[in-house]
């Protein structure tokens, strides 16, 4: 079953059950996704669902960040709560240990030595992650190899 049908049946089953933040979380996340396909006439692969759920998951980061700042732990919470709604759709996250690994493949492959080469690995890396670990981790993982 792909990521979006489980998603539409989530709602589906929250609306059941009562849980409106779950209901709440997952309607924005259909709306997002619809929005994408809308915006470029097409229907998104798996793939793209899976970014648009990492998407959403980093914005909610982001209002964790703006919460604190704020001081307002209702937000933050509700943000957090929101988080781990979404994350049971993703795949399962890769440790930092087998991101390094593959990191490291990637940076044996290309034959890059430098910050400067750091593109032409991240095009190799990031096809192979598939939703799971972050642009932002594995930028941080090569970033780490090649300083």
């Amino acid at each position: 079953m792909d990521t979006r049908t489980k998603l539409d049946n989530a709602i589906k089953d929250a609306m059941r059950a009562g849980d409106d933040l779950r209901k709440r979380t997952l309607r924005m996340t259909l709306a997002a996704i619809r929005q994408q396909e809308i915006d470029k006439g097409i229907t998104l692969d798996e793939a793209a669902v899976q970014t648009t759920l990492q998407k959403e998951i980093k914005t909610r980061n982001e209002s964790i960040a703006d919460a604190q700042k704020a001081h307002r732990p209702d937000l933050e919470a509700e943000a957090r709560a929101e988080i781990e709604v979404l994350q049971d759709f993703l795949p399962k996250q890769l440790s930092s240990q087998e991101l390094d690994e593959m990191a490291k493949q990637a940076v044996t492959e290309t034959g890059a030595t430098s910050l400067k080469e750091m593109g032409q690995v991240m095009k190799v890396l990031l096809p192979r992650l598939q939703g799971r670990a972050s642009g932002d981790q594995a930028s941080q993982a090569v970033r780490k190899l090649l300083a």
